[in-house]
């Protein structure tokens, strides 16, 4: 054979070779050989720009009205929940909790254990003057009886403030067959317009006829948060013109729901400081007048900010002064170290508490029941 054409040969073999190491192994990789694809860094990525949306910011689709579940499924929506005083009370326990503490864990009756004890009350806003009078008949039980454990020395403490809190009528009245007028009062910033929608929408969802009036003419806000709260819970609602005379409006509003034969007309009123005579002087006016006929005033609520502690007593009796209050409302006990305030405030004022807020819900709004407060005041057991 020529030199040439072996040479020739040889290379067309090698070429082929090249050829089939290369080509073929790349045709047979399949879907599962290919390198993962790299993980993208959405901090890197170019900024998007403003209005724009991204998909995670897209709504999720909401239900057309009929399919939303009506209140006569049985299945159409879980229950409101009441909150546990225990649970929400949290905060107003730490003060004393760790006094308790040391007094259960005394093993005996002495004279620190007096002392820790009167430092808790007070520390809890109870007030010093109330602090001696209820340690005093404390210890005088406890002498009588003989008692040298600490933990039934709590239990006489917890029984005697529980007795105190019973002593007077908390129910709210009852609505009968007329249209009941409730007027809320109090400082600015208390939280009586959110009360008078909560009670509206309380009253509404167990079927009452609820009339709303905006009876703070002077803040614009107020009226329309009340629209808000009527609107939500299915209530009738009457607002005035702005700086309008708010006694006209309270009546106004009665006279509308009379005329509706209402169930229960709720009237927000304007916050105003107490020691300013000439807004005390207009509140006593609209107090006459939504007891005027047709109107039936059968409460008049005190809204107090539990956080305030015992500053929230020379306000009440401002205004137990001008309007005959029935009763208090204690906002925001949630979030208050100041507890013992409900104490005070039914001792000193001789007005019970009827109702207390725990939280920003219409739920949270729960009639107030002396023993569960106590037990969650004075509960030394583990919060966790």
């Amino acid at each position: 054979m020529e030199p040439w054409l072996l040479i020739l040969i040889i290379g067309i073999v090698l070429v082929v070779g090249v050829v089939a190491f290369v080509v073929v192994p790349r045709r047979g990789r399949g879907p599962a050989d290919e390198p993962p694809p790299r993980p993208v860094d959405r901090d890197a990525q170019s900024p998007v720009p403003e209005g724009s949306l991204l998909v995670e910011d897209v709504p999720e689709t909401v239900a057309e009205p009929d399919a939303v579940p009506t209140s006569a499924e049985p299945d159409a929506a879980p229950q409101a929940v009441r909150p546990r005083l225990r649970d929400r009370l949290a905060k107003a326990r730490s003060t004393v909790t760790g006094y308790l503490a040391s007094v259960v864990g005394r093993g005996g009756i002495d004279q620190p254990t007096w002392d820790e004890l009167e430092e808790a009350l007070i520390r809890a806003d109870v007030g010093a003057t109330l602090t001696s009078e209820i340690l005093d008949g404390v210890r005088a039980q406890v002498d009588a009886e003989g008692i040298s454990d600490p933990e039934e020395l709590l239990a006489v403490l917890r029984a005697d403030l529980t007795a105190r809190l019973e002593m007077a009528d908390r129910t709210l009245h009852p609505l009968g067959d007329g249209t009941d007028v409730w007027l809320l009062v109090g400082v600015n910033g208390v939280g009586k317009t959110t009360t008078v929608g909560k009670l509206g929408a309380r009253f509404a969802g167990e079927g009452h006829d609820v009339v709303m009036v905006a009876g703070d003419t002077f803040r614009a806000a107020a009226a329309e948060q009340l629209e808000m709260w009527a609107d939500r819970c299915g209530a009738r609602f009457v607002r005035g013109a702005e700086g309008a005379d708010p006694s006209s409006v309270v009546f106004d509003g009665i006279e509308a729901g009379v005329a509706k034969n209402a169930d229960l007309v709720l009237a927000d009123t304007a916050g105003r400081l107490h020691n300013k005579s000439n807004l005390m002087d207009e509140l006593r006016k609209v107090r006459r007048v939504a007891d005027k006929a047709p109107g039936n005033v059968t409460e008049v609520l005190l809204v107090l900010d539990a956080t305030t502690g015992q500053n929230g007593l020379s306000q009440a009796r401002v205004f137990t002064e001008a309007t005959d209050v029935t009763g208090v409302v204690l906002t925001k006990l949630d979030g208050s170290a100041k507890g013992g305030i409900v104490l005070a405030i039914q001792s000193e004022l001789g007005i019970p508490v009827k109702l207390v807020g725990l939280g920003e819900s219409a739920e949270d709004l729960i009639d107030f029941e002396p023993a569960e407060f106590v037990e969650a005041l004075l509960d030394v057991g583990d919060d966790a």
